[in-house]
C-alpha cells in the first residue's frame, strides 16, 4: 500500500505536536530530527487496550488520536503517522511488517509490528512506534549504536531476514523484517489480535514509555522504571491517583479515566511478583 501523505494543514499540525517548524526539506538532518523530536513528544503506551477501546491500523484515525487527541499510541498508530508525515515532507517510505521476538514466538508473530523504511542518503529503518526503544534512523546495515542511554543493533537472521535488537540490562527486544512492502492484511489481523487475545501482552499489562533527553522512561504495570547511563532506578506506584499523575506528569497524557484500570493493574502484579515489591528509590 502507497503511503498516504499527510495535507499540508495535517503536516503543519504534526510538526507542532513534535514541537517542530516548516518548511522542512527532505534530508538526512530533518529526518533524525524529526524521528527524535517523536519520540520524545509522543509516548507509546496501549491504555486504549486496556481500556477496551476501538483500535485499527488507519493512519488516518492514529492521526485524529495523536495529534489532535495530543494522546499516544503503539506501534500501528506511531509509524502510521510517522509515515504518512515523511511522506509530505517528500521522503521515499514504505511500511514494513515484522514480527517482535521472532525468535521466540515463530513466524506467526509476523504482522505484530509496523516499521518503516526511508530512503534519504540509502536505506534507514525509521521505527517511532518500539516502545520509544529505537531514537534516532538506524542504516540498513549491520552494525551497532547508540541510542542514548540504549544500545541497539541491527543484523540478519541464519534465514535471512534482518533483526533489530535493544538492550536493557541484561533483558533484550528485537524484531524481525524484510525489507518489502508489508503485508496490510496480516498488521490488520495481529493488531486486532494484540488488542483482544486475553494471550496478548498488550491486554495483560499497562505500558507507557517514552524518552526524555538523555533518559528512557517506563512504565509496566505498576512499576516505573528510569533508565539513564548510569543505570535504572525503578519505584512502585502506591495508587490510582498517582497512576494518573504519573501518566501526565511523565508520560504527558491527560487520562483520568487510567484510575479505573487500577484495580487490574494491582491484581496483575499480585500475581506476577506476590508480596515481593519491586525495588524503590
Amino acid at each position: 500500500m502507497a503511503v498516504e501523505p499527510l495535507s499540508p494543514a495535517q503536516l503543519a499540525a504534526y510538526l507542532a505536536r513534535i514541537g517542530l517548524s516548516g518548511p522542512i526539506v527532505a534530508d538526512l538532518p530533518a529526518l533524525d530530527a524529526i524521528v527524535r523530536a517523536h519520540v520524545q513528544a509522543i509516548p507509546f503506551e496501549n491504555l486504549d487496550v486496556q481500556l477496551g477501546r476501538r483500535l485499527t491500523t488507519d493512519p488516518a484515525a492514529a492521526f485524529t488520536k495523536l495529534v489532535e487527541a495530543r494522546r499516544g499510541g503503539w506501534c500501528y498508530e506511531h509509524n502510521g503517522v510517522l509515515g504518512a508525515a515523511l511522506a509530505a515532507i517528500g521522503f521515499d517510505v514504505m511500511r514494513m511488517s515484522a514480527g517482535v521476538m521472532r525468535q521466540v514466538r515463530g513466524d506467526a508473530c509476523m504482522g505484530s509490528h509496523l516499521c518503516l523504511l526511508v530512503q534519504c542518503d540509502g536505506p534507514k529503518l525509521v521505527d517511532a512506534g518500539f516502545g520509544s526503544w529505537l531514537g534516532a534512523p538506524v542504516p540498513l546495515e549491520e552494525g551497532q549504536w547508540l541510542h542514548d542511554p540504549l544500545p541497539v543493533s541491527l543484523g540478519r537472521t541464519n534465514d535471512g531476514m534482518w533483526r533489530v535488537s535493544v538492550s536493557l540490562g541484561e533483558a533484550a527486544m528485537s524484531y524481525d523484517f524484510l525489507a518489502q512492502p508489508a503485508d496490510e492484511g496480516e498488521l490488520a489481523k495481529l493488531c486486532q489480535w494484540q488488542a483482544h487475545d486475553p494471550a496478548s501482552v498488550f491486554v495483560q499489562n499497562l505500558s507507557a514509555q517514552r524518552r526524555a533527553d538523555a533518559s528512557y522512561l517506563m512504565l509496566r504495570g505498576k512499576v516505573l522504571s528510569v533508565v539513564t547511563a548510569g543505570g535504572e532506578e525503578r519505584r512502585e506506584l502506591g495508587s490510582a491517583q498517582e497512576l494518573v499523575t504519573t501518566l501526565r506528569e511523565v508520560f504527558l497524557l491527560d487520562v483520568t479515566e487510567a484510575a479505573d484500570l487500577w484495580p487490574a493493574i494491582t491484581a496483575r502484579h499480585e500475581a506476577l511478583f506476590g508480596a515481593q515489591a519491586a525495588p524503590t528509590t
